[in-house]
């Protein structure tokens, strides 16, 4: 069997090369048109003109359904795993589910609300994405941790945290003011790369189950 029909992991890996290649390819496009400097430019910049705001939006918006779809699972998977043991409250599990689905709801309004049309809808549902996109990978970190032995190994629990403190520390400063433009869209890519690889951690885990 190919590993990517075993259990579930055809979905987080499916949101991580699709996410990957949602930044790549609307950057590709605006640099060849000339409409962004090559030079880190704002994620939303890459996807603010026609055609790549078009490409972009669609991509973004598929993202948001396949981390819906993985976030649900999780969700599932953690509340199998720890229904025995109790390792992990109810509450924090939820917790993160509400917070993983608030950070989707942000990418559609990223996708459905394009830069250049409507700014403060567009920035709003940012905020909303990489401010709750945060907090849900911190969260399951915690779980992870709270769940060992049970859940992922050692190793891929370190790297969920080092990602979330990553993504963490670089939030503030991608926020910051256009003054500080170059350390804001740099510190914004790193967030959203944070997030790919934190997903990416899911991969193996998901192999072991499916839904009913």
């Amino acid at each position: 069997m190919f590993w990517f029909r075993q259990g579930l992991c055809f979905l987080p890996a499916f949101l991580v090369v699709w996410s990957s290649c949602t930044f790549v390819v609307s950057y590709i496009i605006a640099l060849f048109r000339g409409d962004v400097d090559i030079i880190f430019p704002y994620i939303s910049d890459t996807g603010a003109n026609p055609p790549e705001s078009c490409i972009f939006g669609l991509m973004t918006f598929i993202s948001s359904c396949a981390g819906t779809a993985t976030i649900y699972a999780r969700y599932k998977y953690v509340e199998k795993l720890t229904e025995q043991n109790s390792l992990v409250k109810p509450g924090l599990n939820k917790a993160a589910l509400g917070f993983g689905f608030a950070a989707c709801f942000g990418m559609c309004i990223v996708a459905t609300f394009q830069e250049t049309a409507v700014t403060p809808v567009h920035d709003l549902g940012a905020l909303v994405f990489f401010i709750s996109g945060v907090v849900y990978i911190i969260l399951q970190s915690v779980i992870s941790f709270q769940a060992s032995p049970h859940e992922s190994s050692i190793c891929v629990r370190r790297f969920r945290l080092f990602f979330a403190i990553v993504a963490s520390a670089a939030f503030f400063p991608s926020i910051l003011d256009y003054r500080f433009y170059i350390t804001s869209a740099v510190c914004e890519w790193i967030v959203a790369f944070s997030f790919i690889c934190f997903f990416l951690t899911y991969i193996n885990d998901f192999k072991t189950f499916k839904l009913q």
